[in-house]
């Protein structure tokens, strides 16, 4: 954050490495999502993805829990609320969501997500919308919006297949079960599953490992890798073919070049 920022009510954020970890912050309601929690998350993950001297991320939450979703006052309000402006506020409100999500997504350097507890709602869609997910054992998930009558609002339509195929996708967000960390482990919802007491540990030298190289070589391939799915092969090659061109005019591909011309590099 710059020295100008206001102090985050419900976020906390710590460097170490040049590794930034982003920590929702609201232990005794289980991290859910306000307002406020998500305005500073989207400033959040900002601010790290403008500072070049931060070259990954990690999202994690306080307490026992990563996040129990959206703040159930959100749900009361809307009971309360005159019918007729209940969709047009869900509307605003899904505005706001998603740009957090597209916060989370569209940062340019690799994130992960260190689920230390329950991750539910749209707590695991943040945790989707991460390049990468490591669990604490013992952590449960769920997509439970069906339970409350809702769909999932956080990108989890969309991310969730991507990780564990359509058929799996729909079975989780139908029965809105509970998946422990071996079974997440087991179908992809998760990629690593570590000791409670080494999750950071473990999130920070995996974060260290996948940003040591380019940041601009590594925000080219994660942009492009993003979107893979969804163009067809020659538009991904030509997109290939624009940020290798720029990739020969950065200083870390020169200076690589020259160091294993010289044989001081592998």
């Amino acid at each position: 954050m710059n020295a100008n920022a206001k102090t985050p009510e419900f976020i906390a954020i710590s460097h170490a490495n040049g590794i930034a970890t982003i920590t929702l912050n609201r232990p005794d309601l289980r991290n859910a999502i306000n307002d406020t929690m998500r305005a500073e998350l989207i400033e959040a993950f900002g601010e790290a993805d403008r500072d070049q001297a931060v070259r990954a991320i990690i999202l994690t939450g306080a307490g026992k829990g990563f996040c129990s979703g959206g703040d159930i006052g959100g749900m009361r309000k809307r009971l309360d609320a005159p019918q007729g402006e209940v969709a047009f506020n869900g509307w605003k409100r899904q505005r706001s969501t998603h740009k957090g999500v597209a916060a989370i997504h569209g940062v340019s350097k690799p994130v992960i997500a260190a689920v230390n507890g329950a991750a539910f709602g749209l707590g695991l869609d943040m945790a989707l919308a991460c390049d990468f997910i490591i669990a604490a054992e013992g952590a449960k998930l769920s997509m439970s919006f069906i339970k409350r009558g809702l769909v999932s609002d956080g990108g989890g339509m969309y991310f969730l297949p991507r990780r564990v195929g359509l058929t799996r996708a729909k079975e989780l967000i139908f029965s809105a079960r509970v998946v422990e960390t071996p079974e997440a482990l087991a179908i992809g919802l998760v990629d690593r599953v570590v000791a409670p007491d080494a999750l950071l540990a473990a999130a920070q030298s995996w974060a260290e490992e996948l940003s040591f190289g380019s940041p601009t070589a590594i925000a080219l391939s994660k942009e492009i890798l993003d979107k893979t799915f969804e163009r067809s092969d020659e538009e991904i090659f030509a997109m290939g073919r624009q940020a290798q061109a720029v990739c020969y005019t950065t200083a870390e591909h020169r200076q690589s070049v020259v160091d294993f011309l010289n044989k001081t590099s592998k």
